[in-house]
């Protein structure tokens, strides 16, 4: 019999976290058996229905979408579409109605006109530093709040930091692998959601975190879910 994945209810809180206020990088990702973050380039060539179901019940939990501009580019995102059941339950839960996407962008090569800001129900974030364009700066100002995090590159920490001091301290980042690796090389990435798709890659497809600063820290795993040949695994940083 193929292994089912529970119901919502219990998936809400399989992965609910107790104490909302407390500042949380969640990173969701989705992996190949081989350690490939991608198929064609692209991550969601290795999901299936299975895997939308969890992606969406941890949208469904979180404050804010952290993304970087090039996934936003190449994965083709858009304003976030939630069910009129789950926006209900945001609400019922203290949420907004709809979590607003908060885009990582230190040259700010970002299209006004793209869906991500055209089609957002919610006034999305850009997240830059204090030397990025000026003109880019202006044109983005026009179709999302802009948040400086740093000087002249954009710092992991206080990003968390400005985020969780408007509100949002519950950040689930879906990427990319290089915004992964400074989250990581920050000591700023708090829990790890990571789908197993079975199946083997092979080529170059390159790995979850891009990064030129080696960073370890150990985790501790905290469920395992099934879902026919797909595996959804969920680790916390381990206490020091």
């Amino acid at each position: 019999m193929r292994a089912e994945l529970p119901p919502p209810a219990q998936l809400i809180e399989r992965y609910q976290v107790t104490d909302r206020l407390k500042p949380r990088v969640r990173v969701n990702f989705i992996s190949s058996l081989d350690g490939a973050a991608m198929h064609d380039g692209l991550s969601g060539g290795l999901n299936n229905a299975d895997d939308k179901i969890v992606f969406d019940i941890l949208r469904l939990l979180t404050d804010v979408i952290l993304v970087g501009a090039g996934t936003v580019r190449a994965e083709g995102y858009g304003g976030i579409r939630i069910s009129a059941e789950d926006s209900a339950w945001r609400v019922a839960h203290g949420l907004s109605s709809r979590p607003p996407v908060a885009i990582v962008s230190g040259r700010l090569d970002l299209d006004p006109g793209h869906p991500v800001f055209t089609d957002a129900a919610t006034r999305p974030f850009v997240l830059t530093h204090a030397a990025a364009p000026s003109d880019r700066r202006a044109a983005l100002a026009e179709v999302a709040d802009l948040i400086v995090c740093g000087d002249d590159a954009i710092d992991p920490r206080r990003m968390v930091a400005a985020l969780a001091a408007r509100g949002m301290p519950q950040i689930l980042c879906e990427g990319g692998p290089h915004l992964f690796g400074d989250l990581l090389a920050a000591d700023s990435v708090h829990e790890l959601c990571l789908s197993l798709s079975p199946v083997l890659e092979g080529g170059s497809a390159g790995r979850i975190t891009v990064g030129t600063t080696a960073a370890s820290h150990a985790m501790e795993l905290l469920h395992v879910l099934r879902a026919g040949d797909m595996l959804f695994l969920r680790y916390a940083r381990r206490a020091s």
